[in-house]
């Protein structure tokens, strides 16, 4: 006889009794439960289009007044490092060698373009605003849903952490030998490299908008510039907090990938089908 699995909420289903007249049939000990609020899932989505232009018009601004500079290079009079990396692809990269104008190699691939600040300026501010609604309506839908509660740090997240960074690490090795390597117990939510990620990722959201501020404003604003250590040192923090971002997102999908496809599911449906009843007792302290 085919299982079938009956969605139930997760205070319900620690009370459901089987029911002899009923065709739809639970599991022992796995049901189907809530996982993200709607606003959480319609947020975590938007932030892609949003990320995407912030990055691609950030790198554009960047240009007109690079961050990192050096004295300009005697040959090419050139002294920005993001020039000098362009130089060296169109130098040493095969059938890069022919470019016509090496130093723009960096923002003719990354961004809109050299000599785009204006509309860069303006694509920029508007992704920006628009990235401020949409964390706040994942704020609105953590704290509705509850799910605020499942990225709180823990005291054992440290050990945890170093448990699930030896797994991930070995998973690839363990399917090239087709080797059983079981994945630690965890009876959360997250487990804690997830837990971890996820909660510093809005953190750096907020210190981005934060020194972006600091940044648009510096006289208006000279407080908040100066408790990142002045104009230039908010600039600094910007700069790395969209590196932060853009480094989160390749192992955020490697950690999806190897979670399995009801992590996937959970953040476009919002249901899960994969749930024990310890995560529903631990989700619901």
């Amino acid at each position: 006889m085919r299982l079938r699995f009956q969605r139930v909420s997760p205070s319900a289903a620690l009370h459901h009794e089987p029911n002899t007249k009923s065709t739809l049939l639970v599991r022992p000990g796995v049901l189907v439960v809530k996982r993200h609020h709607i606003l959480v899932r319609c947020s975590h989505w938007l932030n892609i289009p949003l990320l995407f232009g912030l990055i691609l018009s950030g790198i554009s601004i960047y240009w007109s007044s690079p961050v990192y500079q050096h004295k300009p290079d005697p040959v090419t009079g050139n002294f920005d490092v993001a020039a000098d990396i362009g130089i060296w692809i169109c130098t040493r990269v095969p059938g890069q060698h022919h470019y016509p104008n090496p130093p723009d190699w960096i923002y003719n691939h990354m961004s809109l373009g050299p000599g785009m600040l204006a509309p860069a300026l303006r694509l920029h501010w508007l992704c920006a605003y628009l990235f401020m609604l949409n964390g706040t309506a994942y704020v609105v839908g953590l704290l509705i849903g509850g799910g605020w509660r499942s990225l709180l740090p823990r005291r054992t997240d440290l050990v945890d952490a170093l448990g699930m960074f030896r797994y991930y690490l070995g998973v690839p090795f363990a399917k090239l030998t087709r080797r059983k390597w079981p994945q630690p117990l965890c009876n959360s939510k997250y487990n804690a490299l997830q837990r971890a990620a996820y909660f510093s990722v809005p953190m750096a959201g907020f210190l981005s908008l934060v020194t972006g501020w600091a940044i648009h404003k510096p006289m208006q604003l000279h407080w908040l510039a100066t408790l990142f250590g002045g104009f230039d040192a908010a600039r600094v923090w910007h700069f790395w907090l969209m590196w932060l971002f853009i480094f989160f997102i390749v192992p955020h999908v490697i950690l999806v990938l190897a979670d399995g496809c009801d992590t996937f599911r959970a953040m476009i449906v919002g249901w899960s089908t994969e749930v024990d009843r310890s995560e529903i007792i631990a989700s619901d302290q």
